[in-house]
């Protein structure tokens, strides 16, 4: 009945290697069924005629062993199943069956196909039972088990399977529900958590149908990042999932929660052939943004990756536990672990050739391995010496770039507020005492439930003191006033009030005073009482604006650019093989970064502090570096880890260091003074003779008279607020940002009332936050039109540039003091980056043997970004320029650098310090000059009126783009689209630029006086952003720099300024302009990496006590390494190759791992406050 379709049965000579001659059967009744578009593909190979007249004469031997495939049609049919097949029959003693659909579905299984070995597996309906029941009947040889089939299509099962052979897995729990009774089952559901027969998870969680046929996988965010969920589905076009703004769980079926991995926005597909044998791809995890990344033939793309020795050992065990030969399952990479998430039993890998070959081969001979011997076919086991893995070398001197560390400060923000008061009262010490505050100390609340509890106290209290009086009772009502007024202001108001994130704008912390505030004067002694008290500091505000949120993608889009093949040049020529070059990558800026990240040649971790701006900030930041699309919270929960610990990017601003209270102490006295300056507060106040110092001491002249000036200017400014808020027509007027009149009112009034005090003094620590609202204001709020701002734009911010830089230390030795307090850790972590490039760590690594249109899988690029704010940049900065990194006497290139940085009066929004490594292949792996390291600087976002006294550096000038002119040919740009070079260049001039003649004849730079608009600046080979800002002309040799010193003429490289001028959501909430970001500034560009490790060595080391409180925080590093994502609670902490948890040992093990919405409020801050710092332990 079942005759062999049209192919003869060639047979081989006894002990023939395999043949060519691939047989092919199909089992079918007549030949209009027979082999579709498989037989299309394969009649060439079938019937050569050469072939056909070879084996004429050859008679039947041994007899064949049948292998079957018994699956649907769409599966049986699939190209991965007819490349495997078709190498299958090149054995030969195996011949191959495929059993028809109909057959399978209609006819009984005594009238299907005989075979000795049978391939069958489960998909959308097949009839499973009745493969059981064949298999029963004939008892072939099975590749995969039939039963155990049943238990993947239950993820319960997989699970405990899973957990039975000790795979690791994410910690889950089930919830059966009956569908009679759906409301009857074990579950709370919280605002930030799901409580599950006993066990909590804490957003971010996934929420899985326990049927395993059932794609519709939900993760839901905390409400810290934005809250919502992402819903994943199986794959609709180029969707796979999309977000959506509904936050609680679905009502009715059965599920499995399980905690959320952070895995960096990747995920591993392990495909086994046998126990010994894995093949893992990389892909975009599908909860990023849910759009597929797809190649010119429309398939996803994917590369594949190495496996580490343990993850072997993972697809071997679930292999075996699952007794499927061939057998797909999903890792997680995340914190130092892989985690099995899901097993799919038999799957493919698409389009890669060597697999097919691999599987084929692997297949054959473990069923002649089984069967030859029964059917006494002579065949013994082929020993192939196994693949060398190729390792590609560099060639040509350039340099290759290793690895780019950048410390960058958060964006645009709204203004920040705050208000202290003491509370002694019993409700405040039993929320204190709940909370766990006497722990440590101290309490930072900011969860809503937890908010709602102070609220609630303040309103009783306001109750209480309406009855009586005493002295200290009207102070304290209208800070109660004030309390419950900034409370409310959320609930009462729409969502955008201050961005939906409940809890993201607002925060309370409580500190724990064992004698109370210290008396002010003599008078208040008899209103003082004795015994603790809380000191208790409601802060508001301070959140990222969406400003703020352009800026930051934009110069994610700009930072591609230093990458290799940082421009996109015609990418459509010079036919490139890989899969990526016509995909969504190709032809435009950034692409090599794109192209690295994407074949997963790019280690990249992000960390943030915990304060919301930060952590929106490097959301958004990687939004744009990496292409991504849609709402920034499933970006922000994957990509960013969060590092609160122990100030690596965190510092508490309420506990200042004895040398900064002593410099705040200064810095009061001598802006007290009723005078103008003399020469000696000169010297006092700008030991060091900044230029942007001095300018401001002479714009201010007199500080009490400039105060006055600004009080009145304040004064002003409330009484023009308050008229139009009298004016029906603009009461009710929307400002930036769904501000209110009566909101800006509340924010000056508090300044005006707070900057002079009761005692006729200045309180000169308001200057920050009275420069800080009217900067805003002038950007935001300028469609007002209120008189007289700019006036006091200019004074306060002439204050400001003199208070804030010297509140980090006025002398060098107090700035190096107070900068090794704010960001020693950050420095050791800096170093460790810098010496871990040159080493191997399991990261995902391109597998060399299976890439595909890569020719370069060897490189690899590190990169490690870390947001802040402001008190780090200043540290880290006055770190380079004080600490003696080299001697402004003897390089004439760091004497021009610092003279640039003493003229930026400002590190603005958006100030990035890069760190760059390059590798110089060609020089001795133990010789100095094997590592370069550059150092790039840009003061952040423009000033309002900056542009005319901007100070100038000397242009980007990485060195690499020196080697251009001892090049003889660069190629052109699709260096990198096309990985023909290991040259990276870091930037590269655009073909249509014509380069400059002149050469260098050593390594200082030009200096680049051209104005943003000048008409000599090229724009050709630019976006329409306008990324880039490149000269073509330049000047002469000879032109004398500001301090008179000769500057050499080098060949022009691209300016990386970012202009948000015409960028497409720029137009929204009303006239706000988005201010550009100054390009980098290169400060140095030859430093070696002994150079710079042996610095931060000293720099980390000077101050002993600073070393010890360092070495404790990190005394982990070295021994245990891991990394948690800002949303990963109960890790186990690795020990595999990832960075150390930066926390004292003192701490139990998940401080700073875990958003407040997974732990008590003493914990770390969840991702989205106003503070500095970011939680996390990490993977390096």
């Amino acid at each position: 009945m079942f005759e062999p379709c049209k192919a003869p049965r060639p047979v081989g000579k006894r002990g023939q290697s395999p043949k060519k001659v691939p047989r092919f059967v199909v089992g079918c009744e007549d030949d209009e069924q027979n082999m579709g578009q498989m037989e299309a593909g394969m009649k060439k190979e079938m019937f050569r005629e050469e072939d056909m007249e070879d084996d004429e004469d050859q008679l039947p031997s041994e007899r064949q062993i049948v292998v079957g495939i018994c699956s649907m049609t769409k599966k049986s049919k699939s190209k991965p199943m007819t490349q495997i097949l078709e190498r299958l029959c090149k054995f030969d003693y195996i011949d191959v069956v495929i059993f028809p659909e109909e057959v399978i579905l209609e006819e009984p299984v005594e009238k299907w196909p005989l075979c000795d070995c049978l391939i069958s597996f489960h998909s959308k309906g097949f009839p499973l039972d009745k493969a059981v029941e064949y298999a029963r009947l004939r008892n072939p040889l099975l590749i995969n088990d039939l039963n155990m089939q049943y238990f993947i299509q239950d993820r319960r099962e997989v699970y405990r399977i899973l957990q039975e052979e000790g795979i690791d897995l994410p910690r889950y729990a089930v919830l059966n529900r009956d569908p009679g009774n759906p409301d009857e089952c074990n579950l709370v559901e919280g605002e930030d958590h799901v409580e599950v027969n006993g066990e909590v998870f804490p957003k971010p969680f996934v929420e899985k149908p326990v049927s395993a046929e059932d794609h519709n996988v939900y993760i839901y965010y905390p409400t810290s990042a934005g809250g919502g969920s992402q819903r994943l589905f199986r794959k609709i076009g180029s969707r796979s999932s999309v977000y959506s703004p509904e936050s609680s769980i679905r009502k009715t079926g059965a599920y499995i929660y399980e905690e959320f991995m952070p895995t960096d926005g990747t995920d591993v597909k392990v495909y086994t052939v046998g126990p010994d044998y894995a093949h893992a791809e990389a892909r975009k995890s599908p909860a990023l943004d849910g759009k597929v990344e797809r190649d010119s033939e429309g398939k996803e793309i994917r590369y594949p990756v190495m496996l580490t020795a343990m993850e072997k050992l993972v697809a071997r065990k679930v292999c075996l536990a699952f007794k499927q030969t061939v057998c797909g399952f999903d890792l997680l990479r995340a914190n130092g672990h892989s985690y099995v998430c899901d097993v799919n039993g038999f799957s493919f890998v698409k389009n890669s050739m060597k697999y097919y070959d691999d599987c084929a081969k692997i297949l054959g001979n473990m069923i002649m391995r089984e069967l030859a011997p029964q059917f006494h076919i002579p065949w013994s086991i082929p020993t192939e010496a196994e693949d060398i893995p190729i390792v590609p070398t560099t060639s040509g001197t350039m340099m290759e770039l290793r690895c780019v560390i950048a410390i960058i400060r958060h964006g645009d923000r709204t203004p920040k507020q705050k208000m202290k008061m003491e509370v002694r009262h019993p409700l405040f010490f039993e929320l204190f005492e709940r909370y766990g505050g006497y722990k440590t100390g101290k309490l930072k609340l900011k969860k809503p439930k937890q908010l709602q509890e102070v609220l609630d106290i303040a309103r009783l209290l306001l109750v209480e003191l309406g009855q009586h009086n005493d002295c200290e009772i009207e102070e304290k009502k209208s800070k109660l006033e004030q309390l419950k007024t900034v409370l409310e202001m959320e609930s009462s108001l729409n969502d955008n009030q201050y961005g939906h994130f409940s809890g993201i704008n607002r925060k309370v912390q409580l500190t724990y005073l064992r004698n109370g505030t210290p008396k002010a004067s003599s008078e208040e002694e008899d209103c003082k009482k004795e015994g603790p008290s809380l000191l208790l500091v409601l802060k508001w505000g301070g959140e990222l604006t969406p400003a703020g949120r352009v800026q930051a993608e934009e110069l994610g889009r700009a930072f591609r650019c230093m990458y290799p093949g940082g421009q996109a040049g015609n990418r459509r020529s010079l036919g490139c093989e890989s899969p990526i070059d016509f995909g969504d990558y190709a032809g435009f800026p950034g692409c090599g970064l794109l192209r690295l990240h994407s074949t997963y040649r790019h280690d990249l971790k992000i960390y943030a502090s915990d304060e919301g701006r930060v952590q929106m900030t490097a959301a958004a930041f990687a939004k744009g570096l990496l292409a991504l699309e849609g709402e920034l919270t499933p970006i922000l929960v994957q990509m960013v880890k969060s590092a609160n610990m122990n100030g690596l990017l965190d510092s508490d601003s309420d506990s200042l260091t004895d040398c900064q209270q002593k410099v705040k102490a200064r810095l009061h006295e001598i802006m007290q003074k009723d005078q103008e300056f003399t020469q000696e507060d000169y010297q006092k106040l700008a030991p060091t003779g900044s230029p942007s110092l001095v300018n401001s001491m002479k714009v201010i002249e007199n500080p009490v008279k400039t105060c006055d000036k600004v009080y009145t200017l304040i004064q002003n400014l409330t009484s023009q607020i308050r008229k139009r808020l009298e004016d029906p027509k603009s009461a009710d007027l929307q400002l930036y940002h769904s501000e209110t009149l009566e909101l800006m009112l509340q924010r000056w009034s508090k300044l005006e009332r707070d900057f002079h005090m009761k005692n006729g003094r200045y309180d000169i620590s308001k200057i920050p936050d009275i420069y800080d609202c009217i900067k805003y204001d002038s950007q935001h709020n300028a469609s007002l039109g209120l008189e007289d701002t700019l006036e006091l734009f200019r004074l306060s911010r002439a204050l400001a540039d003199i208070i804030i830089p010297q509140e980090y230390g006025i002398s060098k030795a107090e700035k190096l003091d107070i900068a090794q307090a704010y960001c020693v850790p950050l420095m050791k972590k800096i170093q460790l980056d810098l010496q871990r490039t040159h080493e191997d760590e399991a990261v995902n690594k391109l597998h060399p043997l299976y890439s595909r249109g890569v020719m370069s899988p060897g490189r690899h690029v590190r990169t490690r970004l870390y947001f802040t704010s402001e008190s780090h940049v200043h540290s880290l900065l006055s770190m380079f320029r004080y600490g003696g990194l080299l001697n402004e006497e003897k390089d004439q290139q760091w004497n021009q650098a610092m003279e640039y940085l003493s003229a930026v009066t400002e590190l603005n929004y958006m100030t990035q310090i890069v760190i760059m490594l390059y590798e110089d292949n060609n020089k001795d792996p133990s010789s100095e000059e094997r590592f370069h390291v550059e150092l790039h600087f840009s003061p952040g976002v423009k000033g309002c009126e900056d542009e005319e006294n901007v100070p100038l550096g000397f242009g980007f000038r990485p060195a690499s783009s020196e080697n251009e002119d001892k090049k003889p040919n660069q190629g052109s740009l699709e260096d990198l689209s096309q990985d023909q070079t290991d040259q990276a260049l870091p930037v590269s001039e655009p073909i249509n630029i014509r380069k400059s003649p002149m050469i260098r004849s050593r390594k200082t730079g030009s200096m680049e006086v051209l104005s943003e608009t000048s008409p000599t600046h090229s724009s050709k080979g630019c976006t329409s952003h306008r990324l880039f800002q490149s000269s073509t002309s330049r000047q002469s040799p000879d032109i004398k720099a500001a301090g008179g010193l000769e500057l050499f003429s080098m060949p022009t490289v691209k300016r990386f300024s970012v202009s948000f001028a015409r960028h497409p959501t720029n137009g929204f909430e009303g006239c706000s302009m988005v201010p550009s970001i100054y390009p980098l500034e290169t400060l140095h560009n030859s430093l070696s990496l002994k150079q710079v490790d042996e610095f931060l060595n000293s720099v980390c080391e000077s101050s002993s006590e600073a070393h010890a409180k360092t070495m404790k925080a990190l005394s982990g590093l070295f021994d245990s390494q891991s990394q948690t994502s800002l949303y990963s609670p109960h890790q186990p902490l690795s020990s595999s190759g990832s960075e150390a948890s930066l926390r004292p040992l003192s701490q139990p093990l998940w401080h700073g791992s875990i958003p407040s919405s997974a732990v008590s409020s003493a914990g770390p801050s969840s991702p989205t406050t106003e503070s500095t710092g970011v939680n996390f332990s990490f993977s390096e």
